[in-house]
């Protein structure tokens, strides 16, 4: 799913209301409707008959006016607030002020104006707070009387839910300034660039968005550097086994795993890069870790360093399909030297996740020996380690992609939502995973998963996409079962299974 700007949602806008046709109000009256469906599911009016819809007077109040007559209509006790602190109103604005008005003449609903935070009431606790002041064209922080209204609102105990995007918030740039607080923001069409970076969870929440109908071969021809995966598309990416395959056309995995003390990074990397499908796994690790890998992973084939407790070489390259180095390396002098020259030799993508990554950031002019289309899985600190401290996650999101094209390299940025930047400079955002797969060896995981699809011959973007989904999903699996607080990186091994089945249904 491709995600617009501020200015191309609006262009994306006007481009349906002259093309399809329809009016503006339908548009929005469209819109409200989605947001309504939704609503009554997730608040069912038996459980959730109260609510309080607080508007300015622009569109984005405009679209809370009509969720507040809709909303009657399915016969929820609605409260409208109207705050009034400067003379702009748009067209739709005043049109749905009218019909809610008519309502509030039938005693249907309660319509009121405010001008200052002294005016609103005390909420019940179990009433719902609907946040349609707004919208997405904010370009200065908010300020004045609606910073103490905003502060007010925030300091209620009442769910807050924000129509498109939470009032304060920027959508394209770092948010300054007062903003809502909302537990859940339903966005139009897609979700906002925002919503993606750390810093915007506590106002943005958990986030849902519904298609109100923009017209599609405008969104399709829009520029747009910003992706969000959805099911349908990694299924595209997915490949379905054909009935006469065997181990020999799923490839051959080199992994380069392990030191003394850090033994189970390579287990954990082997186990999910069988589990990923791959033919056959050869993984490479110190004497010290022989025996538990043959015990550990009886599925895969070890080869021994000469070194007892590090990796310090590796021969025949040229024989696997694909290889990954650095979980559980160890950084010491001599892995250094080998991490060069293994980068040196290799003539194909590889995947280079944790310890490897650090010797990088220790040795930033060896970025140019890393082979083109490789795949970096850096955590935020790793990343910082390579590419330097970013001031926020707009400006760290800069730098991931003139980074993974400076290099041609895909650079997996891992967190919620991780991020994959692709040598031309395009970012995917995942739309699965939880905070439950915050835990060691979580990584290691996904670089098993990352190499076992390179492996079968998925190019590095098809790998990327597909092995970040499946990760998370696989994570989202095991957090059913077991719960955020208790799910562990053998866990996300365990339902890979269950996540591939998922997916191909």
């Amino acid at each position: 799913m491709k995600i617009l700007s501020t200015e191309q949602t609006r262009e994306a806008d006007a481009f349906t209301i002259s093309n399809e046709p329809i009016l503006s109000i339908d548009l929005m009256e469209r819109a409200s409707k989605e947001f309504v469906n939704w609503f009554v599911f997730k608040f069912p009016v038996s459980e959730f008959e109260m609510l309080s819809v607080i508007c300015g007077k622009g569109n984005n109040g405009g679209d809370g006016m009509s969720i507040a007559r809709q909303l009657v209509d399915k016969g929820y006790d609605v409260a409208v607030f109207v705050l009034n602190l400067n003379d702009k109103i748009s067209d739709d604005f005043k049109t749905n002020l009218e019909r809610v008005n008519q309502l509030k003449d039938l005693n249907k609903i309660t319509l009121k104006e405010v001008a200052s935070v002294d005016e609103l009431p005390v909420f019940g606790e179990e009433e719902i707070l609907v946040d349609a002041v707004l919208g997405s064209g904010l370009t200065r922080p908010v300020q004045g009387q609606l910073a103490e209204i905003i502060n007010f609102l925030n300091e209620c105990n009442n769910t807050m839910v924000a129509v498109d995007i939470p009032t304060g918030v920027f959508s394209d740039m770092p948010t300054t300034g007062t903003c809502i607080d909302a537990d859940f923001t339903f966005a139009f069409e897609f979700p906002k660039l925002a919503f993606f970076f750390p810093e915007n969870y506590h106002c943005v929440g958990d986030f849902v968005y519904r298609s109100i109908g923009l017209d599609q071969k405008f969104i399709e021809s829009a520029d747009s550097p910003y992706f969000y995966l959805t099911p349908d598309y990694v299924k595209k990416i997915y490949k379905k086994r054909d009935k006469f395959a065997h181990k020999g056309v799923f490839g051959h995995a080199l992994l380069i795993m392990g030191s003394y003390g850090k033994m189970g990074a390579a287990i954990l990397a082997t186990k999910a890069c069988l589990r990923a499908g791959v033919g056959l796994v050869t993984v490479h690790v110190p004497i010290c870790g022989y025996e538990v890998m043959q015990t550990s992973v009886p599925e895969a084939m070890v080869s021994l360093d000469e070194d007892r407790f590090i990796f310090t070489k590796v021969y025949d390259l040229p024989k696997y399909t694909t290889i990954a180095i650095g979980c559980g390396l160890s950084t010491k002098n001599r892995t250094r030297n080998a991490l060069c020259y293994l980068l040196k030799h290799m003539n194909k993508p590889t995947v280079l996740d944790a310890d490897a990554l650090n010797i990088l950031g220790q040795s930033p002019d060896w970025f140019e020996y890393i082979p083109k289309g490789s795949i970096l899985t850096p955590h935020p600190k790793e990343f910082e380690r390579m590419f330097g401290r970013a001031t926020d996650n707009f400006e760290r999101n800069v730098l991931q992609r003139q980074k993974a094209q400076e290099f041609g390299v895909y650079i997996i940025l891992k967190g919620a939502n991780t991020c994959i930047a692709t040598p031309e400079g395009i970012c995917y955002f995942n739309s699965t995973g939880n905070p439950g797969m915050g835990t060691a060896g979580s990584g290691d995981v996904l670089t098993g998963i990352l190499t076992g699809l390179l492996a079968q011959e998925y190019n590095p973007l098809q790998a990327c996409i597909l092995g970040v989904y499946i990760h998370g999903l696989a994570g989202d699996i095991a957090a059913e079962i077991q719960s955020e607080e208790s799910l562990t990186s053998g866990d996300l091994v365990d339902y890979l299974g269950k996540a591939f089945l998922e997916l191909a249904r």
